[in-house]
């Protein structure tokens, strides 16, 4: 799973001529999921959003406080191109999570982000339109997070190492 998280003073989503989602001072997050992506990236990814110190605390000191300590909002934009492959100069998709199971996924990310935070602070675009984002950076501030998946033959090479192991200590 990727994220590009960026510190705005405002941020909208327009989908047409209609205004989807706004936000004041917070975080746009672009969000890209991935066809290996599990729970556990989700679950890393909605820490570090929540947590990342990207805000100056009220004396003026950088970098001290989260989008939480500062109750700000949260835009996230689902964005399957993070997930490309450059063939030549061709953008390839094929490690993007498909529409079908991305939605869902995206879906409980959302959840997950508004049972840990406040509902209310967190926005989000329209999954598969053509979407406008208007961000007003600021800083400019942008981070690119990522929590990398163990590609399943790794996972699977392991499981099997693992009822090896186990089947050999259960028949002495």
């Amino acid at each position: 799973m990727k994220v590009v998280l960026q510190r705005v003073m405002q941020a909208s989503v327009t989908v047409g001529d209609e205004v989807i989602s706004s936000i004041g001072r917070g975080l746009c997050v672009l969000v890209g999921i991935s066809r290996y992506d599990t729970p556990k990236e989700m679950e890393y990814i909605v820490r570090k959003i929540l947590n990342l110190r990207v805000f100056d605390d009220d004396s003026g000191k950088r970098w001290m406080k989260s989008v939480t300590d500062k109750d700000f909002e949260i835009l996230c934009v689902s964005q399957f191109t993070l997930n490309l492959i450059l063939k030549g100069n061709k953008p390839d998709f094929h490690e993007a999570m498909g529409p079908d199971l991305s939605q869902q996924f995206y879906n409980q990310f959302l959840e997950q982000l508004q049972a840990a935070y406040k509902p209310d602070k967190i926005k989000d675009g329209q999954f598969g339109a053509y979407m406008q984002v208007h961000i007003q950076n600021d800083g400019p501030v942008t981070v690119p997070l990522e929590a990398v998946p163990s590609p399943p033959e790794k996972k699977e090479k392991g499981d099997a190492e693992q009822n090896r192991s186990t089947t050999a200590a259960g028949s002495q």
